[in-house]
């Protein structure tokens, strides 16, 4: 069984649930505190033992390179101000990975994203971290992925438990136990209709996938939204080849929507070694004129 050394992170979309910030600044660079959001999803494939991570990008989204590129004028112009340890952060953010980048030519959906990626995987599992997702964790959810791959051979879907009416917005995934929070999946469903549902797991932002995928999405047709959704590959592959679910240890957060940036940044506001006491006291007054 190969080892996971690479992930994926598909970025193209367009951010329309964050208009208007989002027609000017790529919503995977809107900061969570002082960092941007897609950098936490990089650290967490790192975390997880990925050593290289390719990023689908497409036109207008440079600054998402450049913030993983090194500058030596601004680490120059930091170290003669002496500020050591800034410089030697940004320096480190560059070495995080070797990080890869291509452009969606076309936004057709998160399996035309996927796809991008064939010649980066080159015949080799791999992990998808979700653009939208932010997820943070005791353990890297990546990780606890992989260890489902490492002991079953199938491609993982990282799962929660999700409201029956609230399963029209993602997935529903068709199941039987294996263990503690750990699934085999039969089938599974994109967006279900009322009464379509097979269960209320749903998958939410992480994937490990074999390189077979690429054979269901090139036969893929348009599915809802008139796009190539990645959970019909998915399902493909579950009814031909079963997968595995993991119920993921983790809070995760949508990026796509306002609230969900809003969570995120209190949540790592609190944890921020600079600002959390003073955050802390700020939201407790706050919360008395509530």
């Amino acid at each position: 069984m190969k080892k996971i050394t690479k992930a994926v992170i598909p970025a193209a979309g367009l951010g329309t649930r964050m208009l208007p910030i989002a027609y000017a600044v790529p919503k995977e660079m809107l900061p969570i505190v002082d960092l941007p959001a897609i950098y936490y999803l990089v650290e967490e494939a790192v975390n997880s033992g990925i050593t290289d991570v390719l990023i689908i990008t497409n036109r207008g989204k440079e600054s998402i390179e450049d913030f993983f590129d090194i500058s030596p004028e601004y680490i120059s112009a930091l170290t003669r101000k002496g500020k050591i340890t800034e410089a030697k952060r940004i320096s480190d953010i560059a070495k995080m990975a070797n990080i890869h980048f291509i452009r969606q030519k076309e936004a057709n959906g998160l399996a035309g994203a996927v796809k991008c990626a064939e010649a980066f995987v080159s015949g080799e599992p791999f992990a998808v971290l979700y653009g939208d997702d932010v997820i943070f964790s005791k353990t890297p959810v990546c990780r606890q992925l992989m260890k489902a791959y490492e002991r079953y051979g199938k491609a993982v879907a990282g799962v929660k438990r999700v409201p029956r009416e609230d399963l029209k917005k993602y997935c529903s995934l068709k199941v039987e136990p294996l263990g503690d929070e750990i699934f085999s999946v039969s089938d599974m469903i994109e967006k279900p209709r009322e009464n379509e549902e097979f269960s209320d797991l749903a998958i939410l932002g992480r994937v490990i996938l074999t390189p077979d995928i690429f054979e269901r999405i090139n036969k893929l047709e348009r599915g809802a939204g008139g796009e190539y959704q990645l959970t019909d590959a998915m399902a493909a592959l579950a009814r031909d080849k079963g997968m595995t679910a993991v119920v993921f240890e983790g809070e995760r957060y949508d990026l796509g929507s306002k609230l969900g940036f809003l969570k995120a940044n209190v949540c790592r506001a609190l944890q921020h070694e600079e600002v959390k006491e003073d955050f802390r006291e700020f939201l407790k007054k706050l919360s008395d004129k509530l």
